[in-house]
């Protein structure tokens, strides 16, 4: 997704080719890959000396002399850094965020996707159990179906954040992966371009799930997550089900909600039977009964208690482990929803929110409190929406974790 980035996905370092050249060659490098792990710290630092203790473990890898000159004349991009440090989009209210990217192109370029390649779909459903609304909706918000997939020079944005000491061991890793793509052949360096964050291809993947996870699907022996459907779909299903997909599952359901509630149990990480929900007075967004699947569902309230309201079921946690922004995820597993045939969403009467300032305030309010809240960067997260639950609850509030002026002025 180039507009901005917040997951880190499970790394897994898979047997691949440029792994076994030779065990002479490997040796060697081995020992000279040692010395320079001692030598060398593992972030920040002369950016020179850094990267040649990159070469160095790209060399004990088994990564050759010739791809590992694509290192050179790298230097660190201030803008990766800027990105990296912003996260400005994830400011938005759920409302505002789905609304600009759940739109008529996405849905109409996503019908299109599903009908052209029907067959691709069904192939990948049939090995993974991931529906192709599912696949669709991640391919349409990270680049709109391959027609946006980042300018940014891949080499360069990783050696970038792994020089910066904030998260230096995933993007170093992901910094060899990706020259083990250049060595497989799979990528040519100028073809090794994408998001600032380093993801690159149609449904943005980092390196290292491009080697776990990539599929030939055409069977034409390269692995193109560029330009080939075939490849990217069943690629982009495998690394679902990797995430923990459950086969024949729901994922997300519009639902609607009573006037009354203990709101505090709207959790996305609390966990109720369907027909707990249904009791208290839950129903489908057209006013049926909810389904008596015996599943669990988390009640799901992006904009508090008067905005739209979702049952999130087990798979929605995939949602989360692919981008763990709350917008994102819930966003992502909306336009699956939609491209799946439910009608768009009631957007409600939600009560005003805060501006990006106004939260951090409140951030900071509550950090006094003693909560924990991680950054204070005005971003609505679950640390932030836990700590607005528990002092609704201590005000008399009904607490749906959804921050508002009048909360912010309270606690002032």
């Amino acid at each position: 997704m180039p507009a901005g980035t917040l997951y880190h996905r499970t790394r897994r370092l898979p047997p691949t080719p440029s792994m076994w050249r030779g065990i002479a060659p490997l040796l060697a490098c081995l020992l000279l890959g040692a010395a320079a792990a001692l030598a060398e710290p593992p972030c920040g630092g002369d950016f020179g000396a850094w990267l040649d203790g990159v070469r160095a473990e790209a060399r004990a890898a088994g990564i050759s002399d010739t791809t590992i000159a694509a290192l050179d004349g790298l230097t660190p991009n201030a803008q990766v850094l800027a990105r990296d440090h912003a996260q400005a989009v994830f400011t938005q209210d759920w409302l505002t965020f789905a609304g600009r990217m759940v739109n008529a192109y996405r849905l109409r370029v996503g019908a299109e996707k599903l009908t052209r390649y029907a067959d691709v779909f069904a192939a990948a459903e049939r090995d993974t159990g991931v529906p192709a609304p599912v696949i669709a909706a991640f391919w349409g918000l990270e680049t709109d179906y391959g027609a946006v997939q980042g300018d940014f020079d891949t080499l360069a944005a990783l050696a970038t954040l792994a020089h910066d000491c904030r998260r230096p061991d995933l993007f170093r890793a992901q910094l060899i992966d990706a020259l083990r793509l250049l060595d497989l052949g799979w990528l040519t360096r100028a073809q090794l371009k994408g998001a600032w964050a380093g993801e690159i291809g149609q449904v943005q993947l980092l390196p290292t799930d491009y080697l776990d996870f990539g599929a030939d699907g055409d069977g034409d022996g390269r692995v193109d997550l560029e330009h080939d459907p075939a490849d990217v779909i069943p690629t982009a299903a495998g690394f679902i089900r990797h995430l923990g997909w459950r086969r024949g599952e729901p994922w997300l359901e519009a639902v609607r909600v009573p006037a009354e509630l203990p709101w505090e149990q709207a959790d996305v990480y609390r966990r109720y039977p369907s027909s707990h929900w249904a009791a208290l007075g839950v129903t489908r967004a057209n006013g049926s009964p909810l389904p008596a699947n015996g599943l669990d569902a988390a009640l799901l309230l992006p904009t508090g208690r008067k905005g739209p309201a979702f049952l999130a079921y087990l798979n929605f946690d995939v949602f989360l482990h692919w981008n763990q922004s709350l917008v994102y995820s819930t966003t992502a597993a909306y336009l699956a929803t939609r491209l799946g045939g439910a009608p768009k969403v009631d957007p409600g009467n939600p009560e005003p929110g805060l501006n990006p300032a106004d939260m951090a305030a409140l951030q900071h309010r509550l950090a006094e409190r003693g909560y924990d809240i991680g950054d204070t960067d005005g971003i609505l997260g679950e640390k932030t929406r836990a700590a607005v639950r528990a002092e609704q609850q201590r005000l008399g509030l009904p607490a749906d974790g959804w921050p508002t002026p009048e909360l912010l002025a309270r606690l002032r």
